[in-house]
């Protein structure tokens, strides 16, 4: 006969598992392509997003605030306080009167407005003074600047 000295894979057969993985990938891909291609199944990443940003609309619109909408309100100004005590008095002092930063009881340097006052806090200023929107949040920064024109001379 053909013996060569040498072992030989004869009529072996592929594992029953590894046929079973190989079936169900191709089952796996034939479901995706026809669930998430456009041209088959309609859907469409753009679509979902539209509807997403058509039901944060109405959200966005109600919360229509302004930097100046607490001033003269005791809670916003109570709030406010215990804010500036949280993330300014380090370096404002607790009574607003500067120590590394300028005394914020006069006038500013960047404006006195609610809405300088928001610019300031929210996106910070050059030589010093970091940006707190991403720790205190919109909303508290409102109360903030309520806090600090309540502190005015």
């Amino acid at each position: 006969m053909h013996d060569t000295g040498e072992p030989g894979e004869g009529h072996n057969s592929i594992p029953k598992g590894w046929l079973l993985f190989f079936f169900g990938v191709i089952v796996f891909l034939v479901w995706y392509i026809v669930s998430f291609t456009p041209a088959i199944s309609g859907w469409s990443f753009y679509k979902e997003f539209e509807k997403e940003m058509a039901k944060a609309a109405p959200a966005a619109s109600e919360s229509a605030a302004t930097p100046g909408m607490y001033s003269g309100q005791p809670a916003a100004i109570a709030e406010g306080r215990t804010v500036y005590a949280e993330s300014c008095a380090a370096c404002h002092h607790a009574d607003a009167t500067g120590g590394i930063g300028p005394d914020l009881t006069g006038t500013l340097k960047y404006g006195s407005t609610p809405e300088d006052l928001y610019e300031s806090v929210a996106s910070g200023r050059p030589n010093g003074m970091p940006p707190f929107l991403q720790q205190i949040g919109k909303n508290r920064i409102y109360k903030l600047v309520a806090f600090l024109e309540s502190v005015k001379k």
